[in-house]
């Protein structure tokens, strides 16, 4: 197993679209974890949902969110981050980053559906800077 330098997990991330797993914490204390799309803008881990979906107004209660980006095939990596969300409803910002995820997972063709499926009120785009990064590569070497 070998620890990732900050470079070496940004180029992972951004290297295939892996989904990652984001866990927020619900209401009354208990975990929540959903498979969501995501890209880098500097530092920042970005991604959208939906306003009133439990981890949209989980975030807006409380920005603690953990997120995991695994590759399953061996020898096996991950980055597992753990930061604080920031949610931004303005549509031209939350449009262009829906069509650019769209288009990262679904291929280009498919980015302007995303922006205007996903770029629309109701929606929010979450930043997440993060605050403690674990990154391995090579787990099961």
């Amino acid at each position: 197993m070998v620890k990732m330098s900050t470079e070496e997990w940004k180029r992972f991330v951004l290297e295939k679209p892996r989904p990652a797993v984001a866990a927020v914490t619900r209401p009354n204390g208990s975990p929540h974890a959903t498979p969501v799309w995501i890209d880098l803008d500097g530092d920042q881990i970005v991604f959208t949902t939906a306003r009133d979906s439990l981890k949209g107004r989980a975030l807006l209660r409380d920005p603690r969110v953990s997120l995991v980006i695994q590759d399953d095939t061996p020898p096996f990596s991950f980055v597992a981050i753990a930061g604080l969300a920031s949610i931004s409803e303005n549509l031209d910002e939350l449009r262009s980053w829906a069509g650019r995820l769209g288009g990262r997972y679904m291929g280009a063709n498919q980015a302007e559906a995303y922006a205007e499926r996903n770029g629309v009120p109701g929606e929010v785009l979450v930043r997440v800077t993060p605050q403690h990064v674990t990154a391995e590569r090579d787990v099961a070497a």
